[in-house]
């Protein structure tokens, strides 16, 4: 009686012998090879091209503006606005929610959304010069002149401190030293101390330690720089102003974010660039755009305009040429 046998399939066959055939690794040829002279030559390659590239197209890293900087380049500009923050005239004290309650804010068909958002972040504007000055290590005629202003009453205070802003404005260059005499009280005192520390470096910590625990809120710091004019001169100079498509730029005349055009752009025409409500006005109008792209398929003409006008298919002529439409056929 015959045994059967259990035979290979021929496909099986023909692999076998042809792993068989196939000659071990190690009796391949073999040459030194350094792996750690290649990743060194890789990395010093990558690094030149990387620095190369950067050098030619990468934006200029300007330093950032410090407290220091502002009180070198402009020591007028720091005494003006510590004057105008003391007499609750900068655009801080008046700029509403959410910092304190001194105007109403943007609007939107009458909506007042800034008043809506609450004062969150309760900044009073003339803390900003008098915290710095209490937390220094003041002379004394600083501390004669902060007593003086603590002790008199708030009408009186404001008085101080407008007359003293009025005839900085009017002083050559806003030069402290060349304001007529008036009943300015303790502010010129304060002013030019707040300018000291100021000059000292010792305004940023002061500014930034409160706000959280690691001291890192700039939003005190950032108000009163922005109160003065030394802010938006350089960022001017630096084509960042807000006529100059600001943030659509980045430092100098380099292009900025492609993707913030549409955003900026409303704010270079009418009646966006002459509004006081531009900022609420144009979030409004983003949003309104943002729904219509949500629910584009949904609103009905605008979605039938594929159809209507078929540009894809004169992109896709050649899928379409291949592929004709059947008569009632959805295409």
């Amino acid at each position: 009686m015959a045994i059967p046998t259990r035979t290979r399939p021929v496909a099986q066959q023909g692999r076998r012998a042809k792993e068989d055939r196939t000659r071990d690794s190690h009796s391949f040829a073999t040459r030194p090879y350094d792996l750690v002279k290649e990743f060194v030559a890789a990395l010093i390659a990558v690094s030149l091209l990387t620095v190369g590239l950067a050098a030619i197209f990468s934006s200029p890293d300007e330093p950032a503006i410090t407290m220091a900087g502002w009180a070198e380049a402009a020591p007028n500009d720091v005494v003006a606005t510590a004057a105008a923050e003391l007499a609750g005239t900068s655009t801080s004290a008046s700029y509403g929610a959410p910092y304190n309650s001194a105007a109403e804010g943007q609007k939107v068909l009458r909506a007042p959304l800034q008043k809506w958002g609450g004062v969150r972040i309760p900044v009073d504007s003339a803390a900003l010069v008098l915290a710095p000055l209490t937390q220094a290590r003041a002379d004394a005629p600083t501390m004669a002149a902060l007593a003086t202003w603590r002790s008199a009453a708030a009408d009186t205070r404001i008085g101080w401190a407008t007359a003293y802003a009025d005839a900085l404005g009017k002083a050559p260059d806003g030069n402290p030293a060349a304001v007529a005499a008036g009943s300015y009280g303790p502010v010129p005192v304060l002013t030019r101390s707040f300018l000291d520390v100021a000059l000292s470096g010792g305004l940023e910590g002061q500014l930034t330690s409160s706000g959280n625990f690691y001291g890192g809120d700039q939003t005190r710091a950032l108000l009163l720089l922005s109160d003065g004019a030394y802010l938006e001169d350089s960022a001017r100079a630096q084509h960042l102003g807000g006529d100059q498509w600001g943030m659509m730029n980045e430092t100098g005349d380099y292009p900025g974010q492609p993707w913030m055009w549409l955003y900026t752009f409303w704010y270079q025409v009418p009646p966006f660039s002459t509004s006081e409500n531009a900022d609420a006005q144009v979030w409004a109008l983003m949003m309104v755009l943002t729904l219509g792209l949500m629910f584009l398929p949904l609103i009905p003409g605008i979605r039938d305009i594929p159809r209507l006008v078929p540009v894809h298919r004169l992109i896709w002529r050649d899928y379409y040429r291949d592929h004709p439409r059947r008569p009632g056929q959805a295409h």
